[in-house]
């Protein structure tokens, strides 16, 4: 398993987080999302190696931007 955290900006509700959650799910390999709105730190967990572009290019599919911390 492998963990990587990302800064995401504009996140300002749990409807922003879950909207969030539920595109990075999408990412094959990705097991365990977890958000804390209040600094907009996203650590996403994967059973295999997931490249951090993917995830981010997830995020700001949302309509949200992100950047690897």
């Amino acid at each position: 398993m492998t963990t990587a955290t990302y800064k995401v900006t504009g996140m300002t509700c749990n409807g922003c987080a879950t909207k969030v959650r539920n595109q990075i799910t999408t990412v094959a390999g990705v097991s365990n999302v977890d958000i804390e709105l209040a600094t907009g730190h996203v650590t996403v967990t994967t059973d295999s190696t997931v490249d951090n572009a993917v995830i981010v290019d997830a995020i700001e599919e949302t309509g949200y931007e992100a950047v690897l911390v």
